[in-house]
């Protein structure tokens, strides 16, 4: 029974300092080494300040501004997880209908236009810093109009600022809200 209970707490040991120690180390020497940037946070900065990460989607509600997904967090990045309710949900679905005549309402969209999934349904994090592109595309003529530029020019900024599939079939092409908007910020008018 005590070598037993020796070799239980000797893999017990062993393991805390393999699993808990020694790797968490190498992983985050690892990182560091080769991914400084990604490994710090993948901080973003404006004028000479971080204004977040690019990771973690930032709540923009004025009209010069596209808007990120909704949110079941509000975008707090101390707080992470989504609404938890099914497809079937009556909340969730009164929720769904509200934020999309909102959207509609928001971007001069006619009643009956489709609305991209994205801009009406949290993502499972509250997080998500990426919209879709047509996403993007629907919110362009509102944010032109409101800062007073050629439509065509925010156009180029989302493409400028479009994403691409991981590895080229993974996912979907994504607008990361924050660093277009930032964009925004700095074009001229």
């Amino acid at each position: 029974m005590l070598r037993q209970l020796i070799a239980g707490f000797t893999m017990m040991a062993v393991a805390t300092i393999v699993l808990g120690l020694a790797y968490p180390l190498a992983v985050t020497g690892i990182a560091q080494a080769a991914f400084p940037h990604r490994a710090n946070g993948s901080f973003v900065e404006h004028d000479g300040r971080t204004v977040g990460s690019e990771w973690i989607s930032q709540e923009f509600t004025g009209p010069e501004y596209f808007h990120p997904r909704p949110s079941a967090v509000g975008h707090d990045p101390r707080d992470s997880g989504g609404a938890n309710l099914g497809p079937t949900d009556a909340g969730l679905l009164d929720e769904v209908a509200a934020r999309t005549e909102a959207y509609r309402d928001l971007n001069g969209l006619e009643p009956d236009a489709g609305v991209p999934v994205d801009a009406v349904t949290a993502s499972a994090s509250g997080l998500d810093p990426h919209i879709s592109v047509e996403n993007a595309r629907l919110q362009a003529d509102r944010v032109a109009r409101a800062r007073g530029l050629d439509a065509a020019r925010v156009e180029a900024l989302i493409g400028e600022h479009t994403t691409r599939r991981t590895l080229g079939v993974l996912g979907e092409p994504g607008v990361n809200v924050l660093e277009l908007n930032l964009a925004l910020d700095r074009a001229p008018a």
